[in-house]
């Protein structure tokens, strides 16, 4: 697997930016939209569980796990851009996530943050 695999986040030419902080260094926020989130809930596969079972005894990274998880909060995070995108954000602030099992069947992902519009300060 490619460090690709294991990576996430933003795409530079998104039009939304996206940022851990409370505020952007050059910005000031012009209006505060409120929240938005971006959800998803995936199952566990059957092969995945006995082979992170198995290498949970002998240890080691669980590499198809990672990617899964990996896969997992970049799809909320594009569902975090679209719903600030519809609501007329340019910017996501404050932006977390939140991992939790969902009732013993899989992995919930919740990607959100405050939408903001963001004006270049001048």
């Amino acid at each position: 697997m490619g460090i690709e695999e294991y990576g996430g986040g933003q795409h530079s030419a998104s039009d939304v930016l996206v940022v851990t902080t409370n505020d952007a260094p050059g910005f000031h926020v012009d209006r505060v939209i409120g929240e938005v989130f971006g959800l998803t809930v995936r199952s566990r596969h059957l092969g995945s569980q006995i082979g992170a079972g198995l290498k949970s005894m002998i240890g080691g990274e669980l590499r198809g796990l990672t990617k899964t998880l990996v896969q997992t909060r970049n799809q909320a995070m594009e569902r975090l851009i679209e719903q600030a995108r519809s609501r007329g954000a340019n910017a996501v602030l404050m932006f977390r996530f939140d991992v939790t099992e969902a009732a013993d069947v899989g992995t919930e992902v919740c990607a959100y943050g405050t939408a903001v519009v963001l004006v270049p300060q001048g």
